[in-house]
């Protein structure tokens, strides 16, 4: 059956380069310029605007699942080492609990446009505040990832192709 799949290139994968990132960054964007618009929304008395913050949540819990395909799949190719283990498996963890989040607040959003899409109580607020925390704490785990331990960079790759890591 392994011999259906392609190759595995340079970086540890079967695909020209890592497409969990590309896609995350359109989650990270929609999620925190949702709550920006309802914050203006809100205190700006532009009530328009929480119509765009909606769309952008929808759109953003949608992406995260091809976020978390992806990120599962490229995780299981990056043969991580040593501390990058446990803050792979955190920021795994950690995105799987976001699209939890992401999918609660979006219907918990629909529910508050079908009754009043004028208004938007300040416990939603607060949760669009958690949601950013939690947004930038999976960033600095997944910057951590790249940018200290190097998964799915070609010289890493090497050396764990090589037996050095």
């Amino acid at each position: 059956m392994f011999e259906l799949l392609p190759p595995l290139n340079d970086r540890n994968l079967p695909w020209m380069d890592t497409i969990h990132p590309i896609v995350v960054h359109f989650v990270i964007a929609m999620a925190l310029i949702s709550v920006v618009f309802d914050l203006i929304g809100r205190f700006g008395r532009r009530p328009a605007l929480f119509e765009v913050s909606f769309w952008n949540l929808l759109v953003a819990t949608v992406a995260i699942f091809v976020a978390i395909i992806f990120g599962q799949i490229e995780a299981g190719l990056a043969s991580p080492y040593g501390e990058a283990s446990t803050i792979l498996n955190l920021h795994s963890t950690l995105g799987w609990s976001l699209a939890g989040v992401l999918a609660l607040l979006s219907g918990w959003r629909y529910v508050i446009r079908s009754r009043d899409p004028l208004q938007l109580p300040p416990a939603f607020l607060g949760a669009g505040a958690l949601l950013s925390v939690l947004v930038v704490v999976q960033v600095l785990l997944g910057n951590q990832l790249v940018w200290v331990y190097g998964l799915h960079t070609v010289p890493v790759v090497e050396a764990v192709r090589a037996g050095l890591v």
